[in-house]
């Protein structure tokens, strides 16, 4: 036994110590041989040294250092590094710690700091990661660390005033993002971060390092480790359907004074971008930056000078309608509200928000009952959503009839995404909760009512008692476990109910959206919400909107939906979560391949077009090859099932550090079709 478990783990701590020893005994006759080589011009300092290891006598003269005091000091010496020989080790096998053979105390801490969150740069100079959202702190100060993306199957960020703060113990978006394989890697200073200044010469020095794109981090930097595994395995996606890239802009690139928050330093972004072949942009043009203080009364300026920056450099731009507040959900690192004039009807009549089972509100977006209630000062929602949308139209045509918005997603609930709010981290929510129903604001129990009426069961007008609360799981309840009410004629009413609500207020919006854009691609994004997927009642999803219980299709009628207004359906994927945290995934019954490839086929069913994007960043080579197997599918020989674009979330500073840069660029070349030449492993992926 304990012989298979060294083959499995590699060498023994014996082992460890034998080649720390010989270490030690290499070390020292390399002083000798030095010594020896040096020659009369270390005479001075061999002099020098000798004196060090005599001390004084009381009679004045000298006496050399016993021999066994040197012995003891060499001891001790073998015995810290034999301590240090185990604790990397450990690190080694357990930890995946790609440590280098004469690692020290110093790699060990690095190592430590990195996992963490904090970049540590060769010199020793450590501070916050800036991939976190945050900068290095001021002396005597700290700063709190931010990472993340949209609905992901973990915990959320907390709002803006609890950042930095553990929530119950629930991993962080730093965790979530982590890669399997956690190297020492030192980040040197970047090729690409010059003085803004200098941004008009960008491109240019950019091309002396297209050799480096494809080769190993040794040949970038000799200080840094390469982190990708050496039985990775790798697909040719050369000649492979051509899907154009776009990378998602950072949700304060516009603040609220619809202005450019950093002109330079997005141009120098957006400039290397384009030169690693990147298609275009993605940004939110947010509703409660827009139309901020008085109704009808917009302000475009900010974006104007946007959509003019990728039109001289010649990208494109994909543009969301985003109807939904920012802040509070996973990657939200800015807070942008819902326009003021809306927070003030809210104030009077919170039945304008979505309302759970205990009455708390959610000013995340507006509650779709009253997409026909004239209660938004004389108009409805839906009129309100058009009016935003014709002004936009209106305003920026020219950036939308010469082509550079090459897609306008339409946003439809929190996040932009179709679905109920179902699980808000504010409430209390926390992976793998099945979430709430979200239908107790007065609009939506005046619908259900009616409903219920019309069926001939007025009792029906109520939601579930006992659907649990955010954090249940489906077998704790009585509605979602195993041959559950859901599954009754009460509960199949309910649900129906429930997700057709979701599905008409698709309808309407999107019916509205083709009109002010017409010819003009538009697009609805559908979220990634696996967990509980591996049940009966898929509880998560019932919840969210999607009636998709195991005997029922539930993505069919949204993609017909879709398809209705020739909009395409945008997926948020959520594979690469597995990656880092396959046990949370197992344990939640989670299944995001699975709903992935139901949504991708009831699209390809009514021949719907299909955008997808990631919902957690990642900068490392496994991450990237797992995306790439869900937006290319190279062995199937119909060549309608390939994409029409890919997202990418989202640009942060890390993204622009060298080794991540070519990381990246070698992701948008497979994207693209083209073949990769792989210096580390000498063939073409």
């Amino acid at each position: 036994m304990v012989t298979e478990m060294q083959k499995l783990l590699g060498t023994s701590e014996e082992d460890d110590e034998e080649e720390m020893d010989a270490d030690v005994k290499e070390e020292d006759d390399g002083e000798r041989r030095n010594r020896g080589a040096s020659g009369s011009s270390n005479d001075e300092f061999m002099f020098q040294q000798s004196m060090q290891d005599q001390v004084d006598t009381p009679g004045g003269s000298r006496r050399s250092r016993p021999v066994e005091e040197k012995e003891r000091t060499k001891l001790r010496e073998r015995h810290r590094r034999a301590i240090t020989a185990r604790i990397l080790g450990g690190l080694r096998r357990h930890g995946n710690y790609n440590l280098r053979v004469r690692a020290d105390i110093n790699d060990v801490i690095a190592a430590l700091a990195r996992e963490a969150g904090w970049v540590v740069l060769p010199d020793g100079t450590t501070f916050p990661s800036k991939s976190q959202g945050t900068k290095p702190p001021p002396p005597g100060g700290s700063s709190a660390v931010v990472a993340g993306s949209h609905m992901a199957s973990h915990q959320s960020s907390p709002p803006p005033a609890l950042r930095g703060v553990s929530l119950s113990g629930h991993r962080s978006p730093t965790e979530l993002s982590s890669c399997r394989m956690k190297g020492v890697f030192a980040p040197a200073p970047s090729p690409y971060d010059v003085p803004t200044t200098q941004s008009s010469e960008l491109v240019g020095s950019l091309n002396k390092a297209d050799g480096l794109i494809g080769c190993s981090v040794d040949v970038i930097n000799s200080k840094q480790i390469h982190e990708i595994p050496s039985n990775l395995t790798e697909q040719d996606f050369s000649g492979t359907p051509y899907v154009p890239v776009y990378v998602m802009l950072p949700l304060g690139v516009i603040n609220m004074k619809c202005e450019l928050a950093d002109r330079d330093g997005l141009l120098k972004h957006l400039r290397i971008l384009k030169s690693i072949q990147v298609d275009g942009v993605k940004v939110d043009c947010w509703w409660g930056i827009a139309e901020c203080h008085s109704p009808q009364e917009y302000n475009w300026n900010g974006y104007r000078q946007l959509f003019q920056i990728v039109r001289d450099l010649n990208l494109k731009i994909q543009v969301l309608m985003s109807f939904h507040e920012c802040g509070g959900n996973v990657g939200d690192d800015v807070c942008i509200p819902l326009p003021h004039w809306v927070a003030e009807i809210g104030r009077t009549n919170p039945d304008i928000y979505f309302t759970d089972r205990e009455g708390r509100r959610n000013p995340e977006c507006l509650s779709w009952g009253i997409d026909k209630e004239r209660v938004l000062r004389g108009r409805t929602a839906l009129e309100v959503y058009f009016d935003y949308m014709r002004s936009f139209r209106i305003e920026l045509a020219e950036f939308v009839e010469d082509g550079v918005i090459s897609m306008v997603e339409i946003g439809l609930g929190p996040c932009g995404e179709l679905r109920y709010p179902s699980c808000p981290i504010k409430h209390g929510w926390r992976y793998p909760g099945v979430g709430e129903f979200q239908c107790y604001d007065k609009y939506l129990l005046k619908s259900l009512r009616k409903a219920a009426e019309s069926r001939g069961h007025p009792f029906w007008a109520r939601g579930p008692e006992n659907a649990g609360s955010y954090n249940s799981q489906p077998q704790g309840t009585g509605f979602f476990c195993d041959g559950g009410d859901y599954d009754g004629l009460y509960g199949r009413f309910f649900l129906k109910w429930y997700s057709q609500v979701l599905i008409d207020h698709a309808d309407k919006v999107l019916s509205l959206a083709k009109l002010v854009f017409d010819s003009s691609c538009i697009a609805a994004k559908i979220p990634d919400v696996h967990w509980w997927y591996r049940t009966a009642s898929h509880a998560a999803e019932l919840t969210a909107g999607f009636y998709n219980p195991s005997n029922r299709d539930g993505y069919a009628e949204i993609a017909s939906t879709v398809k209705k207004h020739g909009a395409t359906l945008s997926f948020v994927s959520g594979e690469v979560q597995v990656l880092n945290r396959p046990d949370d995934f197992s344990g939640a019954l989670g299944e995001p391949e699975a709903v992935a490839w139901q949504v991708l086929n009831a699209a390809w069913d009514t021949d719907t077009p299909i955008a997808r994007e990631n919902s957690l960043p990642s900068h490392d080579r496994v991450g990237y090859n797992k995306m790439l197997e869900s937006v290319k599918f190279p062995n199937d020989p119909d060549t309608r099932q390939h994409l029409s674009s890919f997202a990418y979330s989202r640009l942060v500073p890390a993204l622009m550090e060298g080794h991540n840069l070519v990381e990246f660029d070698r992701f948008v070349k497979k994207l693209h079709g083209e073949a990769v030449m792989d210096h580390h492993h000498h063939q073409q992926v």
